[in-house]
């Protein structure tokens, strides 16, 4: 199977081909996979070398000649180092464009804590009217690229990482896929941890959500979840605890608690509970492997079940 990157440059550059209003634009990283479309369209492949800031900078340029440009490097140089020219070359100036990271939150635990950003959605959360897709397989994230790319001038975030899921599932570009249903709480999955929480919960009766698109928050099927009928009928929500109130774990490959406000927000006017479980704000010094960081955020399958069982007890009878 391709990575998502590799399916990434594929895709954009067949784009490239069929869309004249787009552009790439590239700070170094990823420029290999763009070698022959830089060669057919050298107007819109544009690499600025070692520069991020200038990345985004010229990438808002192209915007405001009504091109629709895609910025590609890795996260934590995509949006954390250049945030100001993030929030004035676009969300200021009212235009649009596709930002495309790599390396996620620690897909490279070797390139130490400055390529590492598990701190990039909740920091795009402080700007006005982002879209998140968060993929976690490769056909995913062609399928949010696409979207992505035919999407107008809105602004749009597609986080891709190296850590994948088995099989990928449809994507609308807008709502929570429903993989399983249970009594004993909602777990919701972003992206790549689907197959880690599928672990976790074997046995569990719990309903699992599969978020892909993360921003808009799909407050809809959320409450669908934890109200609507399943095992207990229209006006019975699914507990784990003995208050009657809706639980709701969020399980996301990022910093723990970026989707909290936006569940509490969905379900205002129903008492529930919410755990936000991901990527702690403590920085593991100690850079092993990407399945040892997983298990040093207790993201693990045998960590997410204790941890997940200790707040849905219902979960497990």
């Amino acid at each position: 199977m391709d990575t998502m990157r590799e399916r990434f440059a594929a895709v954009t550059s067949r784009l490239l081909d069929d869309d004249p209003r787009l552009a790439v634009v590239l700070a170094e990283i990823g420029k290999d996979g763009f070698a022959d479309a830089a060669r057919t369209h050298p107007d819109r492949v544009i690499n600025v070398g070692i520069r991020e800031q200038l990345l985004i900078g010229v990438g808002g340029g192209l915007a405001l000649t009504g091109l629709r440009p895609i910025m590609h490097t890795f996260a934590s140089f995509l949006v954390e180092r250049p945030f100001e020219q993030v929030k004035l070359d676009f969300g200021h100036q009212g235009s649009g464009g596709v930002l495309v990271s790599a390396g996620g939150s620690y897909d490279w635990p070797a390139g130490g804590f400055t390529h590492m950003a598990p701190g990039d959605i909740a920091l795009l959360d402080t700007l006005d009217g982002w879209t998140v897709h968060v993929p976690g397989h490769p056909d995913e994230a062609e399928a949010l690229l696409r979207h992505a790319a035919a999407a107008d001038d809105d602004k749009v975030y597609v986080r891709l990482s190296a850590q994948v899921n088995a099989v990928g599932l449809p994507v609308t570009g807008d709502r929570f896929h429903t993989v399983r249903e249970g009594s004993g709480g909602v777990v919701v999955a972003v992206g790549p941890m689907l197959d880690t929480v599928l672990a976790a919960v074997e046995g569990l009766d719990v309903t699992v959500l599969y978020a892909t698109t993360i921003r808009p928050f799909d407050s809809r099927s959320l409450r669908a979840a934890v109200q609507g009928p399943g095992v207990h009928g229209p006006d019975v929500r699914r507990s784990g605890g003995a208050t009657g109130a809706a639980d709701v774990v969020l399980v996301e490959p990022y910093l723990a608690g970026t989707s909290t406000a936006a569940a509490n927000d969905a379900l205002g006017d129903i008492p529930h509970r919410v755990l936000g479980l991901g990527i702690g704000r403590r920085e593991l010094r100690r850079y092993g492997t990407v399945q040892e960081h997983l298990a040093g955020q207790g993201l693990d399958p045998a960590s997410l079940r204790e941890r997940i069982t200790a707040f849905l007890p219902l979960a497990a009878r």
